[in-house]
């Protein structure tokens, strides 16, 4: 079942930068990854399809419903978002800060129930890190900071993940853990999963499908092995690459 679509999007901050004809959908439980140079506009993107940049209308759907039509309590119930950084400036509890997920759910003056309470620990336990729900947040590490994210976007109780970059700033290690635990919640949860990456075959790894933008187009799209090639990666990347085959995938390094 198709979650979140982009149709013949275009979006513009002005004469700076736009996106141009985007069209894309994510399906229930599928993963797909945005690849694509620096300025390409894959974060443009992910805020457009998150409503905070405001796209056209008739362009972004959930569920089949233009989202602009959606109250923005009603979108975070739909849509987690996960940034590529967050740093706040009162040192919150790793479950403090998850629990913060679970405001689309309240009004103004409620307070948490247990039943919030409830899902914020599940959502620490999904992503693997309920041993550190007592530790400060800005006193953890990379990537467990980035776990964190996760887990307050799955608070929302969303049916579609959206991340911007997750594995930036992160060590070779974190990144595949991180990448195993959006994959994993993509199959578990049923979620329909879309996060941009700077890595071709990381890409090529963790996601079902691959989409390569460059100059606010995409360039390609499709299934991740039939996207993610040499040819590909050369023509948008700039830059010349070898492929190397394992296990019956073909890996991309550059020539150096």
């Amino acid at each position: 079942m198709e979650i979140i679509r982009a149709h013949r999007l275009s979006f513009s901050y002005g004469s700076d930068f736009s996106l141009s004809e985007i069209s894309l959908s994510v399906g229930e439980g599928e993963v797909v990854a945005l690849l694509g140079p620096n300025g390409s506009g894959k974060t443009t993107l992910l805020r457009c399809m998150n409503s905070l940049v405001i796209p056209p209308p008739a362009t972004v759907f959930v569920k089949s419903k233009d989202i602009l039509t959606y109250p923005q309590n009603e979108l975070a119930k739909k849509i987690g978002y996960v940034p590529q950084s967050h740093n706040p400036s009162f040192p919150f509890t790793v479950f403090d800060a998850v629990l913060m997920g679970r405001a689309s759910h309240l009004s103004i003056f409620q307070l948490p129930s247990r039943h919030d309470e409830d899902v914020a620990e599940l959502s620490l336990k999904m992503v693997g890190i309920y041993h550190l729900k007592d530790r400060v947040y800005t006193q953890i590490s990379g990537g467990e900071k980035q776990l964190v994210l996760i887990a307050r976007a799955l608070a929302q109780e969303p049916e579609a993940l959206l991340l911007d970059e997750p594995t930036a700033h992160l060590d070779f290690r974190n990144q595949v853990s991180v990448l195993k635990v959006i994959r994993k919640l993509g199959r578990e949860r049923n979620l329909a999963v879309l996060m941009s990456l700077h890595e071709p075959n990381l890409a090529l790894l963790f996601s079902d499908k691959v989409a390569i933008m460059n100059g606010g187009r995409i360039a390609a799209f499709g299934e991740a092995k039939s996207v993610v090639t040499k040819e590909n990666i050369e023509m948008n990347y700039g830059i010349e690459v070898e492929s190397v085959q394992k296990g019956g995938i073909s890996y991309l390094v550059p020539k150096v």
